[in-house]
């Protein structure tokens, strides 16, 4: 028998067994906490939206190669993924603009850092603007079956890859003082409607901006005013996001809103 047989603390058998799993729970959440204090990062600027969106210049080169290869649905598929790549470059440039606007505040902390779900499509876009304004950024990655969920500019010893959903989503919303959300598909959804859920009940009570990127997009697929119309959102409810279709829009509508509330007190 192996010496860490019988030391439960170092053995992998028992700390992966279902006996095991608040000891893992746990470790999600010192694990995140020592690394974030670590690196002095106590506030983050959080994007949402799909891993599938393509940057241009992909899109542009699978659309090129596929013309004389594939069936008419496959390249208006790929004319699609064209279009909606222009919301890769928006996230990419939000990123970088909002990288250079903290790295120029006054402190010690390492305000409003760039956080994303650190995989492909939009996570990448945010990562990658962040990086490129030679700023840093975290992805808190997930592990999943066959998938590799770590893009290439998340910055040194800011990957944070979780096991558990809840505990990942925890991450996302505690360090959290504002959100934009890009177009996505359930994973997205399911982020928003958590965050505006707790945000109505009150389980969150810090004031967030929240910003819905792509008008059309939002407007398509939630029809907002249909819910005040029968009673089950109310109008106030409205107020806790805006929706969005400009870069320079969102930038002011997000830093405005944390300038004004870092102004009001530390504990913003």
């Amino acid at each position: 028998m192996s010496k860490t047989k019988n030391r439960f603390y170092y053995n992998s058998e028992f700390l992966g067994s279902p006996e095991g799993r608040s000891i893992r729970i746990l470790s999600e959440y010192y694990g995140p906490k020592q690394r974030l204090q670590n690196n002095r990062i106590e506030d983050t600027i959080v994007f949402f939206g799909s891993a599938r969106t393509l940057s241009m210049n992909n899109a542009k080169k699978a659309l090129e190669e596929s013309k004389n290869n594939v069936s008419p649905e496959e390249i208006n598929k790929h004319k699609m993924n064209l279009e909606m790549s222009r919301y890769y470059e928006d996230a990419r440039s939000l990123a970088n603009k909002l990288t250079k606007w903290s790295k120029n505040l006054t402190g010690k902390k390492r305000r409003y850092i760039i956080c994303s779900g650190g995989g492909p499509g939009i996570m990448e876009a945010a990562n990658r603007g962040a990086k490129e304004a030679k700023g840093k950024s975290i992805g808190l990655t997930i592990s999943l079956p066959y998938e590799s969920s770590k893009n290439a500019y998340i910055s040194k010893d800011l990957n944070i890859k979780f096991h558990y959903f809840f505990m990942r989503k925890f991450w996302f919303l505690y360090s959290a003082k504002a959100f934009i959300v890009w177009p996505g598909g359930f994973g997205t959804l399911d982020e928003l409607m958590e965050l505006l859920t707790l945000i109505q009940t009150r389980k969150i009570k810090k004031r967030l901006p929240i910003v819905l990127y792509g008008k059309e997009f939002w407007e398509k697929i939630i029809n907002w005013n249909y819910l005040v119309d029968i009673g089950t959102i109310s109008k106030e409810d409205l107020k806790l996001f805006h929706i969005s279709d400009d870069i320079q829009d969102t930038y002011t509508y997000i830093t405005r809103f944390l300038e004004e509330q870092q102004l009001k007190g530390p504990n913003f």
